[in-house]
């Protein structure tokens, strides 16, 4: 059991490259900011604000240790259920899957952490990986909660085939902010 938890959290203290302390508190508060504001005060198109959410979630796996990235699986859903804007009418709905999303943002991070820091496969193969297993997962869970008749049939494409494609293209606009911080 202590080898697990050990390696678990050798996978959650991994990241591309060394930050110093101030750095990574900056980036904390950057992609912390970035994961609260863009979804509350943007609000739409759904494509680009999920797009900066999953951009700073994979940010985040790449740049951040341990408990640092909680804020930016937590802060996204927090501020859409916040707005009450999303959904409309159904924001109510929504907060069933809050807890979800937060599992689905974690295994976005846990992956490409473990994946791409790990495991050292190609950027775009881990996020692909990443990115089924994020929607797969919250497709899934929509999916039995729209069986249940406990949320709307509505949800499943904003659960579904929505966050595959802001995975993706989040994971792109990462690739392109991190080559360029290596750069800087």
């Amino acid at each position: 059991m202590e080898y697990k938890q050990a390696n678990f959290w050798k996978l959650l203290n991994s990241i591309e490259y060394k930050l110093s302390s101030k750095q990574e508190t900056i980036e904390l508060i950057v992609y912390s900011l970035i994961s609260f504001f863009i979804p509350l005060v943007l609000k739409q198109p759904q494509l680009l604000v999920g797009t900066v959410v999953n951009a700073m979630l994979i940010l985040a796996a790449l740049n951040l240790k341990g408990k640092n990235v909680l804020p930016i699986i937590m802060l996204p859903s927090m501020a859409v259920a916040a707005g009450g804007y999303l959904f409309g009418g159904f924001t109510a709905y929504f907060i069933y899957l809050i807890p979800f999303i937060w599992l689905s943002n974690t295994i976005l991070v846990l992956a490409f952490k473990y994946f791409k820091l790990q495991k050292n496969n190609n950027f775009f193969l881990t996020l692909g990986i990443s990115s089924v297993a994020k929607a797969g997962f919250l497709f899934g869970i929509t999916f039995l909660l729209v069986s249940l008749s406990i949320v709307p049939e509505m949800f499943l494409t904003a659960m579904g085939m929505f966050q595959l494609v802001t995975a993706v293209t989040g994971g792109i606009f990462a690739f392109t902010v991190q080559k360029i911080k290596r750069i800087i």
